[in-house]
């Protein structure tokens, strides 16, 4: 997997978040404005392999903003986090306008919530010859067998990834959990995660702190961790956390137990 000008294979990475946002469900990983640089500046000095920038609340029941105010968000940090930081930053977006101009600022990979399934974004990524994930999002709850409905889309979406002209070795999947799932569902998703990997690509999980885990979201690092740590057992690629020091000691706790 290619983000920016590194190579990621062989071990399990993490994408730090970074929210620009005054309504993101956990109130401690909001970061907007000038408070992003030393958010990022954190992340990285406790070990994030990828910045992954968020200029619009994708929580439940999150009020949508337009392309304009996301962007009015998101320039600036983004311009000064790619020129100080020596690290590959994810835009986290499904508005293919957004995409266009963080790209052109100089984000190196695309994080789509809706699986390329609103507008030109495949295209746009493909333009710039930047990398892309793809996420399994519906507008209605999933029925049937979760994971091969998971698996199904992914699919499609890589398919169409690749054709818009998306290098293979660019794309990046993940299996949305806490989107369009009941808790259940993302449960037996979590679960069986590494099935996904029969897409054909490399796989993100991002499960931190959220719903399924039930309690107050100030309580959930511990299930957060557990998760990450399975998830770096099983070969996933990447996982998308807030707390990143932590998560990094759990993967490597991961791996040197495989041995």
């Amino acid at each position: 997997m290619i983000i920016g000008n590194k190579v990621f294979k062989d071990y399990t990475y993490v994408m730090a978040i970074i929210n620009l946002t005054p309504d993101s469900f956990w109130a401690g990983s909001r970061a907007m404005s000038d408070a992003a640089l030393s958010a990022c500046e954190r992340a990285v000095k406790e070990g994030a392999d990828v910045l992954d920038l968020g200029a619009q609340s994708t929580r439940p029941g999150y009020a949508e903003v337009s392309p304009e105010e996301e962007l009015a968000r998101l320039e600036k940090p983004l311009s000064a986090i790619v020129k100080q930081f020596g690290v590959p930053v994810s835009v986290d977006t499904y508005f293919p306008e957004v995409a266009k101009a963080a790209l052109e600022i100089g984000a190196d990979m695309i994080n789509d919530i809706w699986g390329f399934t609103r507008g030109n974004m495949a295209e746009v990524i493909a333009k710039h010859g930047a990398s892309a994930c793809i996420m399994h999002n519906s507008h209605t709850q999933v029925s049937g067998d979760v994971v091969s409905s998971v698996c199904s889309f992914l699919e499609r979406r890589a398919k169409v990834a690749v054709a818009a002209g998306i290098s293979p070795d660019k794309i990046l999947l993940d299996g949305g959990i806490g989107f369009a799932k009941s808790r259940e569902q993302n449960l037996e998703l979590l679960n069986n995660y590494a099935k996904l990997k029969s897409a054909g690509y490399p796989l993100l999980l991002g499960h931190s702190r959220k719903s399924l885990f039930v309690g107050r979201v100030e309580d959930r690092l511990p299930q957060t961790l557990a998760a990450t740590y399975a998830a770096a057992r099983s070969g996933v690629l990447f996982v998308r956390v807030h707390d990143v020091k932590q998560n990094k000691e759990e993967i490597k706790k991961a791996y040197e137990n495989r041995n």
